[in-house]
């Protein structure tokens, strides 16, 4: 009888496992490609008092943050931006609930992912 119980706690566990350990999978893809495109999002925002003063194409901190996170909060999360020279950098973290694990006291998985950008103007590198 013992056994029967182990076993059924085991399969349970792995039942668990492939369930909310796939759900984690895919959110952690989603978090990132939010974080990418809410980084793109950001880098697009260019400051045109720079480029008619200047002549320089360069990020407008405030709106890119703004765009960023505009971004972000639109596909359903909040995020961290930080803007550093030409890049933007967005980070997406929440908890993601388990289906299964719940059940023996895993609420929750964490999801975390960041990603950045640059505004690139013009050609960049030379034809081959």
């Amino acid at each position: 009888m013992p056994l029967v119980a182990v076993v059924s706690v085991a399969l349970f566990l792995v039942i668990g496992l492939a369930v909310d350990g796939g759900s984690a999978l895919v959110s952690d893809r989603s978090a990132y490609q939010i974080a990418e495109q809410a980084a793109r999002a950001g880098a697009a925002q260019l400051s045109v008092s720079d480029l008619r003063s200047s002549g320089v194409l360069s990020i407008d901190s405030r709106r890119a943050i703004v765009a960023a996170q505009s971004y972000a909060v639109a596909a359903g999360h909040a995020a961290a931006v930080s803007v550093s020279g030409d890049r933007v950098r967005v980070t997406i973290s929440y908890r993601e609930p388990t289906a299964v694990l719940s059940i023996i006291g895993i609420t929750h998985i964490d999801v975390s992912a960041a990603a950045s950008a640059t505004n690139v103007s013009g050609i960049s590198g030379g034809l081959s």
